[in-house]
């Protein structure tokens, strides 16, 4: 077996359906499995799959596990010698996941490759993600990929051949199973966010490459699988908790009190945003609406439940 592809599914049928209609009208000169891992959805998910796609091998949770978690299922029972982790509201286009693969077979020191994720107009999203640090947190990403894009690579950037990176956005993922087998499968403390990125830190301190192979084309809805409100930005800030305190112990304390300022200043920012359009502007009223939950997350501690 080639590629063991892996989808974890939580409520989103008909993307779920759409993007597995995709692998079978894309993937032609490889062998595949599917693993769909379904986190206890109530719309019908697994019923549908099964109907229209009975090839599936379908692993149903009892509960919501997360991505990393559910991941790890299919992860310790795949066959190929890649797993290509794949999120439901992502449609490959024709070749992608070849593409990856041949890179990987060609390049027998990369653990992981991704390739570059298109908004619906065919326009670029960042792909790729320099590992978390306290100069990241200091200045604006954009900032820093403008200054320095050697260091800080991003989508303006234009990227005719693959380059190592520091690690991957996990919405389409080739990883090899050599690799996983010496640095061990994902952090299942992450629920969703930081996982990919943990990984690729693992890897990376075992001598693994981490590659972005741009010819490798696949277009993503950005966001509908967590979306973007208060509940999903506090899983994004307690999985980046997770990761400063693994990697960055030494300077956890200062990473949270700069955190913490930072949203502070953009909740302060957007209440004055929302009292000059005196709170006629729906935007501006989302963003305070959710700063205002995230610094109330923090003044309780961070609670754990979710």
């Amino acid at each position: 077996m080639d590629v063991s592809i892996i989808i974890v599914n939580w409520n989103t049928k008909r993307l779920l359906l759409d993007c597995l209609a995709s692998v079978y009208e894309t993937v032609k000169n490889i062998s595949f499995e599917i693993f769909l891992v379904d986190n206890a959805s109530s719309d019908g998910s697994v019923e549908a799959v099964k109907q229209n796609y009975p090839d599936v091998k379908i692993i149903q949770n009892t509960k919501n596990l997360g991505f990393a978690a559910a991941n790890n299922i299919a992860l310790e029972r795949m066959f190929g010698q890649y797993a290509l982790l794949l999120n439901t509201d992502t449609i490959l286009t024709n070749g992608a996941v070849e593409k990856l693969f041949d890179f990987m077979e060609k390049n027998q020191d990369a653990g992981m490759a991704c390739g570059q994720l298109l908004n619906q107009d065919g326009s670029k999203q960042n792909s790729i993600a320099n590992f978390p640090g306290i100069l990241s947190l200091l200045c604006n990403e954009s900032l820093l990929q403008l200054l320095f894009p050697r260091k800080f690579p991003g989508k303006r950037r234009e990227y005719k051949k693959p380059v190592e990176v520091d690690s991957c956005i996990g919405a389409c993922l080739m990883v090899r199973k050599k690799a996983m087998d010496e640095v061990g499968l994902l952090d299942k403390r992450y629920f969703f966010f930081f996982e990919e990125t943990d990984w690729a830190y693992r890897m990376k301190q075992a001598e693994w490459k981490i590659y972005f192979v741009p010819s490798a084309k696949i277009f993503h809805i950005q966001g509908q699988t967590v979306g973007h409100s208060a509940g999903s930005r506090i899983m994004f800030y307690r999985s980046r908790y997770i990761y400063f305190k693994k990697w960055h112990k030494n300077f956890y304390p200062l990473i949270r009190f700069i955190i913490f300022v930072r949203l502070l200043i953009n909740t302060i920012l957007s209440l004055v945003g929302a009292v000059a359009t005196l709170g006629m502007h729906a935007g501006i009223k989302k963003k305070l609406s959710v700063y205002s939950r995230l610094i109330l997350w923090h003044l309780v501690g961070c609670p754990e439940d979710r």
